[in-house]
């Protein structure tokens, strides 16, 4: 059973075809309008799903069939996933993707072998899939605030260049802090001054290589810097939030405003209301939707269907995805 986007999201010129869709009829894709380009934000809690169990295959099964993949919660030698190397345990369960890693959180987790150290570190973080070449990546940390009770962990922003068909777009796999509000207000800001600079920053690398000799740019040119983004993940607080809000900005008499640079959540663009958790909160299940995709303004008029699958039990947190079509 999936939650399906309505037919809002669609372009005018496939009306016809959404409209199909959601009347459960197979439609064969405008030839002109290219393939869909499937997007999935997905907290996979470590491999550990809803009914406890460690099992990192089932939550490759989920991802397959997505072209962009945003992770969250991917992990590197722990003890409760069996000292796994989840990065390269999805590398092989997924060989038609291009993959990136950024570990936000790292400890050592190194051991001696007689008198040799065994060099490992314990690291948890935001992973990037793509079917498409990954051709630079960067990582985000996000500000922390120092907690006494509960546990807080460091959270970061992966941030990748993929070169899509459709010409190349910066994705980001975002976690944000699990407690307060004002320390998601606080990383918000952070990741809003890094993408309000993109163009004065440019790409990993920019100029012209004066040592040619020591072969800096292996013979390529700058990198591409595009203005199109996608922001995915697991933002930790609902579509109505404080958060949320300074994210996306308000326009209450202009509800389908875009703005230049601004960015638009997906499911809203679409009138899609779904969840992506849930959990007993003073007594009660609430269910609630703290996963998201946004998309820059650009992209908006591509955007064809949001939905999740609620019966999927691979992790805590329910997959979610998006299609753009072209």
């Amino acid at each position: 059973m999936h939650d399906h986007g309505k037919a809002s999201c669609c372009p005018a010129s496939k009306i016809s075809a959404c409209l199909a869709y959601f009347a459960g009829i197979t439609v064969q894709p405008d030839p002109q309008s290219g393939a869909p380009m499937i997007l999935l934000s997905y907290n996979i809690q470590y491999g550990f799903g809803a009914d406890g169990a460690y099992d990192l295959a089932r939550a490759a099964r989920v991802i397959e069939g997505a072209d962009i993949v945003a992770l969250q919660e991917v992990e590197r030698h722990w003890q409760r996933s069996q000292m796994h190397d989840q990065p390269a345990r999805l590398s092989t369960l997924l060989p038609e993707y291009y993959t990136a890693y950024g570990p936000a959180f790292d400890m050592d987790a190194s051991t001696r072998e007689g008198s040799r150290i065994i060099n490992r570190r314990r690291q948890f973080g935001p992973m990037i899939l793509s079917r498409w070449p990954i051709l630079w990546s960067r990582l985000h940390l996000l500000p922390m605030r120092r907690m006494l009770d509960p546990l807080n962990t460091q959270t970061a922003a992966l941030e990748a260049c993929i070169d899509a068909p459709t010409g190349p777009v910066r994705v980001f796999s975002l976690h944000l802090a699990h407690v307060g509000v004002d320390e998601r207000l606080d990383q918000i800001t952070h990741l809003q001054t890094v993408m309000a600079n993109s163009a004065a920053s440019g790409p990993p690398w920019s100029g012209t290589d004066d040592e040619p000799a020591r072969n800096w740019t292996e013979a390529h040119p700058e990198p591409p810097n595009p203005t199109s983004v996608i922001l995915m993940g697991d933002f930790n607080c609902e579509p109505d939030s404080a958060e949320m809000t300074r994210l996306l900005g308000t326009a209450p008499y202009h509800p389908s405003a875009r703005y230049a640079g601004a960015l638009i959540d997906a499911a809203a663009q679409c009138g899609v209301s779904l969840h992506t958790h849930s959990k007993q909160i003073a007594g009660q299940m609430r269910l609630r939707q703290l996963d998201h995709i946004l998309i820059s303004a650009d992209l908006a008029p591509h955007l064809r269907r949001v939905w999740t699958d609620p019966q999927e039990p691979a992790s805590d947190h329910l997959p979610l995805w998006a299609e753009l079509g072209f």
